[in-house]
């Protein structure tokens, strides 16, 4: 008798200590965040992913992150309109509130180009004022929407002068750790227009601001990168190995553009994209790090025809070579219509934390994902509209 219950004892026990494992491994069990790493395909609706599967791996569901075990679907309108842009999308991402299409973290209190809304503090704020190291990284302009609603707050993502200079006069900490992205010409315009310029910045601030990644010191923990184009996979694995020595965790944001106007070029960044992200988790630790793939927003892309094993982009070089601009394009097997949409997007998350993504929510839910992570409770809340 007393072995039977000993067995019994030992199974139960058994299986308990299976069923622990077994969430702990998938990313289920409660685990606790220092680093979280944001991926975000710009434009990078779910028929583009579709796609970006398809073109780049003949097949439906080969990219890396459409293995991660947890998935929801984010809504990510503003508040007056059904369709997002990319400063509104990235900014309820960050901030955890919705705004208006063309505002950077600011909240629906603002009118675009006229004036400033309450200042939504970020993601990236929330880590620089607890001691986190922080990186941005940006295949676009490093002062454009989607990077830029991770450090500034203006009331027009047009202000790209403006918003790079909020770079180097943080509201919390000392501010981004690792800026790297393109857009250095039309940055410099507006800096030259406002009288200063990127020397003048360096110099006051102490902070180089380099026009490539090879300018870059190995020396220096701190860098900033302004170019004409940014390789971004070389930029990531660089930001990474310097945020990944903060003691106390770090916070990284990578944009790669997947707008699919131009539908090759647009899917071809997705997969070069999905192939950084399955090398930055192979040198991360999912114990300790919650890694999420998700977009801004949606873009007109359908797959409607097609066969295994023939080019899904049959009838793109014809396209290409006649040059014309048509707001819908039609392909033998996809048709784009050149705009945004408003459709939910798809969030992918594996790692600490990953388990609070799932099933439908508004894009404000993943600044809560985040900090949650963390084990972070928001400041007081806000509500910008009673302003």
């Amino acid at each position: 008798m007393k072995h039977s219950l000993f067995v019994r004892t030992s199974a139960a026990l058994f299986l308990m200590l299976a069923l622990s494992t077994s969430a702990y491994a998938d990313g289920t069990g409660d685990r606790r965040a220092r680093n979280v790493i944001v991926f975000l395909a710009d434009a990078a609706g779910v028929s583009t992913v579709h796609a970006a599967s398809l073109y780049g791996h003949g097949e439906p569901l080969r990219l890396h992150v459409q293995q991660w075990p947890h998935l929801g679907l984010s809504e990510m309108s503003p508040v007056d309109n059904w369709k997002s842009d990319s400063a509104n999308g990235m900014s309820q991402i960050m901030t955890g509130v919705k705004t208006r299409n063309g505002v950077i973290s600011q909240g629906p209190d603002a009118v675009r180009g006229e004036k400033d809304g309450t200042p939504m503090k970020t993601v990236l704020e929330y880590a620089e004022e607890r001691g986190l190291r922080t990186g941005v990284i940006s295949s676009q302009s490093i002062a454009d929407a989607t990077p830029a609603a991770t450090y500034a707050h203006a009331n027009d993502r047009g202000k790209q002068g403006e918003i790079f200079m909020q770079a180097f006069t943080p509201r919390h900490g000392d501010g981004v750790d690792v800026l790297m992205g393109a857009g250095r010409e039309r940055i410099g315009a507006l800096l030259a227009e406002a009288g200063t310029g990127f020397e003048e910045l360096a110099r006051r601030h102490r902070r180089p601001i380099h026009a490539s990644l090879e300018e870059v010191d190995a020396s220096n923990a701190r860098p900033v990168v302004v170019a004409d184009s940014l390789d971004v996979h070389a930029a990531t694995l660089r930001a990474l190995e310097l945020l990944q020595d903060s003691p106390e965790g770090y916070l990284l944001v990578v944009e790669w553009d997947a707008h699919t106007d131009d539908v090759r070029k647009g899917l071809q960044n997705l997969v070069d994209l999905d192939r950084l992200i399955a090398e930055v988790e192979s040198r991360v630790d999912l114990d300790e790090t919650l890694l999420v793939f998700t977009a801004d927003h949606s873009f007109g892309l359908q797959v409607d025809g097609g066969k295994r094993g023939e080019p899904l982009l049959a009838g793109y070089d014809e396209w290409k070579q006649a040059g014309v601009r048509e707001d819908v394009v039609r392909l033998e097997n996809v048709m784009v219509n050149r705009t945004h949409t408003a459709e939910e997007v798809m969030v992918l998350a594996t790692g600490a934390g990953a388990q609070r993504v799932r099933g439908y929510f508004p894009g404000t839910h993943l600044f809560d994902v985040m900090l949650e992570a963390w084990g972070w409770s928001p400041d007081t809340p806000v509500n910008p509209a009673a302003n």
